[in-house]
């Protein structure tokens, strides 16, 4: 008999560019029913002792997670880690050096906002996150709040996007040096939410061949900006390259109704999920948060 579990393997707290501290994520996930859930912040591990010590209240199982940010063919690809030793130097050395680079896109996308005659853009947004390494996310949450866009997307579209007024692309690490801290670390490394990436079919196989052959064993097949369409074309593509299958619902904000912990992330048939081997139950099986 199948044990049925709830999984969701991405998300986000306020360490990083999601609005709940680590254990109201955690919290949030139990209200659900979520029993396994990832935190994976962006490129810290930070919040990982608050989420345990809330999981072990909560009675959930917490993985250790991050998410990793890479530039490949220049284009900013995310890699989750999963099941990540937090005290590892080499990870822990890795992601100190992502947040200075953060730190200093961070800078400059405020001195561009102040250019254009936003002005205070970058200190504002500091304070009202408590962390220094703010996000193009934290960004956009100041220009809808002081009137200069009327939704995230035009304030991506206007100021932050690519053809915004206050653009900076990110300079991260290689794909190569981002599995090798995750795998270094005891973890197992997962391309996240594929179908977001702008690139030809062709142009998603090198990459997912060069991440492979780095040591980079999954891909998120289902997640919240995930379509029907895109888990059935990233179960088969999993399928083929034999990688394995991982969910994450890439949750951020209760403000956001459309991202929810543990939903809608069923795997297709014939995928092999990367807990297969965790050791949680003898099959475990997704069962849908409504």
């Amino acid at each position: 008999m199948s044990v049925a579990f709830s999984i969701d393997l991405h998300c986000h707290s306020n360490l990083s560019d999601g609005t709940l501290p680590p254990r109201e994520v955690v919290a949030r996930a139990r209200a659900v029913g979520v029993d396994v859930l990832a935190l994976t912040d962006h490129d810290t591990v930070e919040g990982i002792a608050e989420a345990q010590e809330a999981a072990l209240a909560e009675g959930i199982v917490l993985i250790p997670g991050v998410e990793i940010s890479v530039t490949w063919m220049a284009q900013t690809i995310h890699v989750v880690g999963l099941r990540v030793d937090t005290a590892n130097v080499a990870l822990c050395e890795g992601l100190a050096a992502l947040q200075l680079k953060r730190i200093e896109r961070a800078r400059a996308i405020g001195h561009k906002l102040e250019k254009a005659g936003v002005l205070g853009a970058y200190e504002e947004a500091v304070a009202a996150a408590g962390i220094p390494a703010v996000t193009r996310t934290h960004f956009a949450r100041y220009l809808l709040e002081h009137g200069h866009a009327k939704d995230m997307d035009q304030a991506f579209k206007r100021w932050l996007g690519r053809t915004g007024k206050a653009y900076v692309r990110g300079e991260w690490i290689s794909l190569g040096e981002a599995v090798a801290l995750i795998k270094g670390a005891g973890g197992q490394a997962v391309v996240a939410h594929p179908a977001r990436y702008k690139v030809t079919p062709r142009r998603l196989s090198d990459m997912l061949r060069e991440f492979k052959a780095a040591g980079g064993v999954g891909v998120e097949v289902a997640c919240g900006s995930h379509s029907e369409d895109d888990r059935r074309r990233f179960a088969l593509i999993a399928t083929q390259m034999q990688l394995l299958s991982s969910v994450g619902s890439d949750f951020h904000s209760p403000a956001n109704v459309r991202v929810e912990l543990g939903r809608s992330l069923m795997l297709p048939p014939g995928c092999v999920p990367i807990w297969d081997s965790w050791g949680l139950a003898p099959r475990v099986e997704l069962q849908e948060v409504s």
